[in-house]
């Protein structure tokens, strides 16, 4: 499950608002903001939306083991030459 200190570690590392963050997830801006100041209402399957939203955008989360609760950054995108 997505805790809100990891959305925000992946909304910075993708250089997202929270409107960017809604509109890849699908739910209101209103949502994100509520999860990620801690609102306990927040029903689960729009946890599990902004998560995919992060993961289809590159981000990895570690779930597991001595890193658990870290955010990995997609990988740097550099342009190729022309």
């Amino acid at each position: 499950m997505l805790r809100p200190e990891q959305s925000r570690m992946a909304r910075a590392a993708l250089e997202w608002s929270l409107e960017d963050a809604a509109v890849a997830a699908g739910v209101s801006r209103r949502t994100v903001l509520r999860f990620e100041r801690y609102h306990r209402d927040v029903k689960p399957e729009l946890i599990a939306a902004v998560r995919r939203a992060y993961e289809a955008a590159g981000v990895r989360f570690l779930d597991q083991g001595a890193d658990s609760g870290a955010v990995v950054p997609p990988p740097l995108r550099v342009p190729t030459p022309r």
